[in-house]
């Protein structure tokens, strides 16, 4: 009698958990990473950042996590060939036994169309077996220009893919402009979660532990896509400046630039404190500023990064001569 031997099933692979941050320039998306980290440490993150100066990573300092920058691009485009390899190492990472990450949280950049990631997370077949989409959560400022919506793209974009809005910044805005953007949101988001924080300040859970959704990407191969047309400056101040002269530059170029200027962010030293103090503006509203924790890797070298529509002739120029005036 012959005996036939069935081989054991498969082993079902383990999926870690991804969630992707979407939305627009300034709209508090490292903010709010900062709070789930807070809250869900064992994250392994990826931030992408526009300009060529990684600044976003300052903001998580304090966290002692796996963190991967991409910069020089946004996630939609320049750079979205290095998403994949960096997925396969970290999993790589996490089958040796690198347990310090549970889940992996992408940041896309402020002018970044969220679907090519999604492609990415869901179509090749390595990434798709051994990823598991968990949700796009989309920030959207609530003190943000209404105009951004129909100028750029990228802003509809992020909220179109959302399965959860978080509006920011409602702390700083009229009973009008959050009745605009609600609005607006109704039109373009109209079946995502919707939800409020102010500085971040939301329960982590409802973001971490939501049902999966169903989603349907394009049948076709993704097609190039156009250039954004914006631009980046980095500019390097060598020595402490007091606040103040900053602060009265910074001002300059907001209300000189009010259409151009999209978004500015950076980390300077001033006389008063050895913490460098994080600044950051858009919508020609320069923010409230905050001190970060002092690091060894330190260099004592301020930078800005400034992102305008097109470029800017003599913006940098500007800068430097109020600075020295």
């Amino acid at each position: 009698m012959n005996h036939y031997h069935l081989p054991p099933p498969a082993k079902a692979i383990e999926r870690i958990p991804v969630f992707i941050i979407s939305g627009f320039l300034g709209s508090g998306k490292t903010t709010l990473l900062n709070r789930l980290l807070s809250h869900a440490p064992k994250s392994a993150v990826i931030i992408n950042e526009f300009g060529t100066t990684p600044i976003d990573q300052q903001l998580l300092r304090e966290h002692q996590v796996p963190l991967s920058t991409l910069v020089g691009g946004c996630l939609c485009c320049q750079v979205i060939g290095s998403l994949t390899p960096l997925l396969k190492n970290l999993r790589m990472a996490w089958e040796s036994g690198d347990k310090s990450f549970e889940r992996v949280i992408i940041e896309t950049s402020g002018v970044a169309n969220p679907e090519p990631v999604l492609d990415i997370l869901l179509r090749e077949r390595w990434i798709a077996k051994r990823y598991s989409l968990q949700g796009v959560i989309t920030t959207v400022s609530a003190v943000m220009d209404e105009d951004h919506f129909d100028c750029f793209p990228e802003a509809q974009a992020a909220c179109a893919w959302a399965d959860t809005v978080v509006m920011t910044q409602t702390d700083l805005a009229t009973t009008q402009q959050i009745k605009r953007i609600s609005a607006r949101l109704d039109q373009l988001a109209p079946a995502a979660t919707r939800l409020t924080a102010v500085q971040g300040m939301l329960d982590p859970d409802v973001l971490l532990n939501y049902p999966q959704k169903l989603r349907r990407l394009r049948d076709t191969e993704r097609p190039d896509l156009p250039d954004h047309g914006f631009s980046s400056i980095t500019l390097q101040l060598e020595q402490s400046l007091p606040w103040e002269r900053l602060q009265k530059a910074l001002e300059y170029l907001l209300a000189r630039y009010p259409k151009q200027l999209v978004r500015l962010k950076g980390m300077v030293y001033t006389p008063e404190q050895s913490q460098p103090l994080l600044v950051q503006g858009t919508a020609g509203r320069l923010y409230p500023t905050t001190r970060l924790p002092v690091r060894s890797s330190d260099d004592g070298i301020g930078r800005l990064v400034i992102i305008t529509r097109g470029e800017v002739k003599d913006l940098a120029e500007d800068m430097m001569m109020q600075l020295r005036s």
